[in-house]
């Protein structure tokens, strides 16, 4: 998903903890928390009944084994009668809570940059409290904005498109547009331009929204953009618009965000809103090959998959303030804040670069998002969270001493109890070790987080784990893809396993069936296993003018329940859980018959204190695998201070034997320890000293791997690895 934020984010987070724990209570608090927790945890102790989530039924369609969920049976469409399309949900949800907060910006106060010592520039900011438009400010705002772009002379049945870092405007555009019933495309600000060049043109776009800083790179590529009329910007405070970006847009109109809402405002225009089964969103994937495809949504597709998740978050609410700072093109972020609307959540606006107090983009001293906002809910893509992990440890590590003592036995006592009795993990233990350890870990999010919704790539135990544990937050791991509006499956937020993505939602079947080729039957025992299906009405109509592969992929049943083939491989537990395992284009057969699943592995060494980034490459014509990994950093400096080992810097590191060697013998620990097989542990290995992001292109807005993109740009590598 999107941006991340590094492990030098955390860096001051537990000074406090550790001034703390210097102080008279410290033996005390470790005798609280370890004798009388444990004879009280000790007296509940007792085998936990195992709760249903999903239940197995009959569905047409192709041969399978199907689940839905345990709350209904009938799949859910809508939240309340009435509210079948976003424009609907919308005005409803705003004049249900009128005069509660809605959409939250900061505001800027300053800009500095500086310089490190190596030469490079810094940008440092400093922002003010969260300012706020209420549920009723921001309808108005929306219906204000419609009716500019109607006397704009935005062209009646050609879609519009947001092309932008997510913010409080972003959102309010994207609903005004269903004002018109416009369609709107959604484009990725880390978009490159043949991709963007292409997803503007497929579309014909007359309309683009975007921020002030994509001016540039749309003015650059303005003679090759075929039928865009309007450019309207949203302003930022220190961005001003050149003469050159003007001159490349002196055939389009060129307005701001404020001026279209106050054009809009003197010259108010009749709504024109839109069905269910109208397209509501043709977004763009930052696809792992070639160039994106754009998948339409329709309005029924994105109010069902909302309306399903609301019922999966106990208590959600407008006392809840959810942080936004994912891409607003990607579908979990949208599908997220969409939940919250119907909810009557407040939504606050940050950026992965200004989340935390020490985040690279903060001034030091300054508040970052969460500390400003003190969330309750937040979304995070697990490279977020593994990132935020390998902080909180690595200081933890570098503090030592009675510090770390105490952190490791509540971390473990936390750990026993959780995967232990009901008690142990709720009661009296858990607010010891959160008052003693914990409490201070949690500030770096604000404090009073309580859910984290994760999704985008499969979430590592350990991880999940953490974030139980030291931010004291449930964990909600969702399953679905862009064709799906992200609606397959939800861990509810009382299932303490880890490893799964729950239950159905309740707007979608899943359905196994059986892949021969890679051995997944769903006769399996002793879980059904095999290729994952989605229907409901969380299935989307397909790819924009791509009919060949849309029939690839979507199929229609005999009843009329349109299914979702999703490539990815999956089992059922006997609660009704789904687990992914696997995923068909990732599984390579080797030299002499054995295969080898590319993504299992990788996530297996994803755990390596070493690693940061990791793409495992498997040729049929050898009997091995090999691997391009770009390693920590910081790992690998701390080794090599502590070997004793020279070097001029850190590229010059990454290519040393010595470098080599021990990363790959900590790689073979721990793919054994990950009970990985001889020949899926890489032969040979490759180190990168730079990182991957979206930005270069290697890796998606979600982090996912852009497999052929990084084969592309590093063909010499694998060729030498495998000579």
């Amino acid at each position: 998903m999107g941006d991340s934020e590094g492990s030098g984010s955390n860096s001051a987070f537990l000074q406090s903890f550790i001034q703390g724990e210097k102080g008279y209570g410290a033996v005390g608090a470790i005798f609280l928390g370890l004798l009388i927790p444990v004879l009280l945890s000790m007296a509940f102790l007792g085998k936990k009944k195992i709760k249903q989530r999903g239940v197995q039924v009959e569905v047409g369609g192709e041969p399978g084994f199907a689940m839905r969920n345990r709350r209904s049976s009938e799949l859910m469409e809508v939240p309340w009668e009435g509210a079948t399309t976003m424009a609907a949900l919308f005005e409803q949800s705003c004049k249900k809570h009128a005069h509660e907060r809605f959409l939250g910006s900061r505001k800027f106060i300053s800009k500095e940059v500086t310089t490190a010592k190596d030469g490079r520039k810094f940008e440092k900011l400093h922002f003010g409290e969260y300012e706020w438009k209420t549920y009723g400010e921001a309808f108005v705002c929306a219906s204000n904005f419609a009716s500019g772009l109607v006397k704009l002379g935005h062209s009646a049945g050609t879609p519009a498109a947001i092309f932008s870092e997510s913010r409080s405007e972003w959102f309010l555009a994207f609903q005004g547009c269903f004002r018109q019933n416009i369609t709107v495309v959604t484009i990725y600000a880390s978009l490159g331009e043949d991709a963007l060049i292409h997803s503007l043109n497929e579309t014909q776009v007359s309309t683009l929204i975007c921020d002030s800083k994509q001016l540039k790179k749309i003015a650059a590529i303005s003679s090759s953009l075929e039928s865009i009329k309007h450019i309207v910007y949203f302003e930022d405070e220190g961005i001003t618009i050149d003469s050159d970006v003007s001159s490349a847009m002196s055939n389009w109109t060129l307005s701001s965000f404020a001026e279209v809402e106050k054009l809009g405002k003197e010259s108010p225009a009749h709504p024109k809103l839109p069905s269910k089964s109208d397209v509501s969103v043709i977004m763009y994937t930052s696809g792992s090959t070639g160039f994106p495809k754009g998948v339409m949504i329709t309005h029924g597709n994105i109010v069902a998959t909302a309306a399903a998740v609301t019922t999966l978050i106990p208590k959600i609410g407008r006392n809840d303030a959810y942080l936004a700072y994912l891409p607003l093109a990607h579908v979990f972020e949208l599908a997220a804040e969409v939940t919250m609307m119907i909810s009557g959540v407040s939504i606050g606006y940050g950026s992965a670069l200004t989340l935390t107090d020490s985040s690279n983009k903060i001034k030091k001293g300054t508040l970052g998002d969460a500390s400003a906002l003190k969330p309750t809910l937040m979304a995070a893509v697990p490279a977020i969270l593994d990132r935020v992990r390998d902080g909180v440890l690595k200081k933890v590590d570098e503090n030592g001493g009675l510090a770390k003592k105490l952190f490791s036995v509540g971390y473990k006592r936390r750990m026993a109890a959780i995967e232990g009795s009901w008690f142990g993990a709720w009661g009296l233990e858990k607010l010891l070790w959160d008052a003693i350890v914990f409490k201070q870990v949690r500030s770096i999010l604000g404090g009073r987080i309580r859910i984290i919704l994760c999704g985008g790539a499969p979430l590592s135990s350990d991880t999940q784990r953490f974030t139980n544990i030291c931010m004291g937050a449930a964990v909600g791991q969702g399953y679905g893809l862009t064709e799906t509006f992200a609606g397959a499956a939800f861990s509810e937020m009382d299932d303490l396993s880890v490893g799964r993505v729950g239950p159905p939602v309740p707007c979608s079947y899943i359905k196994l069936i059986s892949w021969d080729e890679g051995g997944y039957l769903i006769t399996d025992k002793p879980m059904p296993r095999g290729e994952v299906l989605i229907g409901g009405f969380s299935v989307t109509l397909g790819y924009f003018k791509n009919e060949e592969k849309t029939n690839e992929v979507y199929k229609v049943d005999e009843k009329g329940m349109r299914w979702f083939y999703t490539g990815d491989i999956g089992q059922f537990h006997p609660d009704g859980c789904l687990e992914i395992i696997d995923r068909k284009k990732d599984i390579v057969k080797l030299q002499h018959g054995e295969y080898i699943s590319l993504g299992k592995v990788e996530a297996a060494l994803l755990s390596c204190n070493y690693v940061e980034s990791v793409m495992v490459h498997a040729d049929p014509f050898h009997s091995y695998c090999v691997a391009l990994i770009v390693p920590s950093r910081q790992a690998l400096e701390n080794w090599a201070q502590g070997a004793g080992i020279e070097y001029s810097d850190f590229p010059d590191l990454c290519q040393k034997k010595e470098t080599v060697t021990e990363v790959q013998q900590s790689l073979s620990k721990t793919a054994k320890a990950s009970r990985l097989d001889k020949f899926e542990v890489p032969a040979k290995i490759k180190l990168l000293p730079d990182p991957w992001t979206p930005e270069s292109g290697l890796v998606t807005a979600a982090l996912k791997l852009k497999r052929e993109q990084l084969k592309a740009k590093f063909k010499e590598d694998l060729l030498k690895l495998y000579g």
